[in-house]
């Protein structure tokens, strides 16, 4: 097995929320306050997905904030619940744009209302990406989606392995094994952590849903360009608290730093995972596992006492 730094070493990382809500759809938030907000907790990027528009917010950008362009799509069951949305099955799609300047004047593409047709809902996603788009698929537990909806999806970079707004609806904010499953399928795929934030309740209510899942991207420099490529290669980790400082394989070992936590686990495309737990009373903050080949996927999962979890991406060991 080759020795690979997974983490990038150079650069510095960046927090970012790429899933967002403002007043262009149902969040409270102007764009200008979600800048404002976000800056005030240490975030660098922020993606402005909302639902069905097309969000371009250039006036923001500065030497310390970076506004993706994006939106989030949608496709419903309505045939099964008319009128019912509680119950109806649905997909939602994040699009973030890798280059606006090439989108003037975009108008929010839609899939076809079509569910359950899986072969259509790849070609849009193939298509969005022929556009210049990164795609993103949401929250499939807060969505009632089983794995028949999902594991066979293509053309996308990440899912949400957290999203901390559904946390609040109803604790359907992970979403593990949906991720594991997708790997398991053949998916090659990220995993982020957002919020979804729509901003109902003040900063200072305990259902705020703002700051509550984030991305830490590795860059040399934070610009439109870095960001876009930091996530499309991958070099970043999903977080809710802990963090990942360094991720690398040397000598058949796979080598994990983070801050302190409770247990490190890494998980694989069986039920055989590797993992460090800390004594009662003690904290963990570093680990070394032998790796054998044959584990197909590696993934860490840094919990910590407050059972807040650092995920990283997904690394197939036949592509390292």
């Amino acid at each position: 097995m080759k020795n690979r730094v997974l983490l990038p070493r150079q650069g510095q990382f960046y927090k970012a929320n790429l899933h967002c809500h403002t007043i262009h759809s149902d969040g409270h938030w102007t764009p200008e306050q979600v800048k404002e907000e976000y800056q005030k907790r240490g975030y660098s990027i922020v993606a402005f997905t909302d639902h069905r528009h097309y969000g371009w917010h250039p006036q923001l950008m500065d030497d310390t904030f970076i506004p993706l362009a994006g939106f989030e799509a949608d496709m419903n069951d309505w045939f099964k619940k008319e009128g019912d949305f509680k119950h109806v099955k649905c997909y939602h799609l994040l699009l973030w744009d890798k280059d606006p300047a090439q989108h003037q004047g975009y108008t929010a593409q839609q899939p076809a209302r079509r569910y359950g047709d899986l072969h259509s809902l790849n070609e849009y996603l193939e298509t969005m990406q022929q556009q210049g788009f990164l795609t993103c698929y949401n929250h499939p537990y807060w969505s009632l989606q089983t794995y028949n909806d999902y594991a066979h999806l293509a053309h996308l970079n990440a899912m949400e392995i957290y999203n901390h707004g559904c946390e609040h609806d109803g604790l359907y904010g992970y979403a593990p094994q949906a991720y594991d499953e997708m790997l398991r399928s053949g998916l090659h795929l990220g995993c982020i952590a957002t919020d979804d934030n729509h901003n109902t309740y003040p900063t200072d209510h305990p259902l705020c849903d703002s700051f509550g899942g984030w991305v830490m991207l590795k860059l040399d420099t934070l610009s439109y360009p870095a960001v876009i490529e930091a996530l499309e290669k991958g070099n970043y980790y999903a977080s809710t608290g802990p963090e990942l400082y360094e991720l690398y394989i040397e000598d058949d070992a796979l080598h994990v730093r983070c801050s302190d936590v409770k247990k490190i686990y890494v998980m694989t495309d069986s039920r055989n995972c590797y993992y460090r737990h800390a004594m009662p009373g003690e904290t963990v903050n570093e680990a070394v596992f032998p790796l054998k080949g044959d584990e197909g996927y590696i993934r860490v999962d840094c919990e910590d006492e407050y059972r807040r979890h650092a995920y990283s991406n997904a690394y197939f060991l036949n592509t390292l």
